[in-house]
């Protein structure tokens, strides 16, 4: 961030964040607070049983490119969910590996999704092809500055399985995959929205497409 201000030729920054740092667990770990939106900051207190490093870089990392809004840059950050869709390489993102992990029956990748369900409430998802677009958003809007939670759907894990064999027949998730918490958080983030930005992909198209993906590559036969 420094060196982009003392180029004196970048205008706005825009950075890639993570859900991650976007937690709505309370200070003192006791709960969650209502709803995930822009205000939530992911705990820096609490301890976790995974990604710690992850979790703190990406919440002290965000912070500092925010700090830069008003001091010379424009900065936007981009606190992306779950990323699924499609790929362009010869095997899938983890994210999206994580994201249909019930489906491909990977037990260790199931335990990341769950974590990551007790860390957010519920797990927030996005098409790739709506990422792209949203930085796209991002650099031609004029307007544009600060947080954003970049997701179109907030599920939890338990819906996640429901809707991969729902919408793929063939797919079998055993039990042990499928723990419904019960847990009614709400999604409360409409910023990027309310600038113009409309979401393409539903969670269907999410789930479906990275089903398809990792049948197309040999994740799943």
């Amino acid at each position: 961030m420094e060196s982009c201000l003392r180029s004196n030729t970048v205008k706005r920054v825009i950075y890639t964040g993570s859900v991650a740092a976007a937690s709505p667990l309370k200070d003192d770990g006791s709960g969650y607070k209502d709803s995930m939106g822009e205000t939530c900051w992911t705990p820096l207190n609490l301890s976790y049983d995974m990604l710690y490093e992850y979790i703190h870089s990406k919440t002290l990392a965000e912070k500092e490119v925010l700090s830069y809004n008003g001091k010379g840059l424009e900065a936007v950050s981009l606190a992306c969910g779950l990323v699924g869709g499609d790929t362009l390489q010869s095997k899938m993102s983890e994210s999206m590996a994580v994201l249909i992990s019930q489906a491909i029956n990977d037990e260790l990748r199931y335990k990341m999704l769950k974590f990551l369900e007790h860390l957010l409430g519920k797990v927030p998802i996005a098409h790739v092809e709506d990422i792209t677009e949203a930085h796209i958003f991002s650099v031609e809007n004029e307007h544009i500055n600060g947080r954003f939670l970049c997701a179109s759907a907030f599920l939890k894990t338990a819906e996640i399985a429901s809707l991969s064999q729902k919408l793929q027949q063939n797919i079998s998730i055993p039990t042990e995959f499928i723990e419904d918490t019960k847990r009614e958080n709400r999604w409360d983030s409409r910023k990027l929205e309310d600038l113009g930005f409309h979401y393409k992909c539903n969670a269907e198209k999410i789930i479906n497409d990275s089903i398809l993906c990792a049948k197309r590559i040999g994740n799943i036969i």
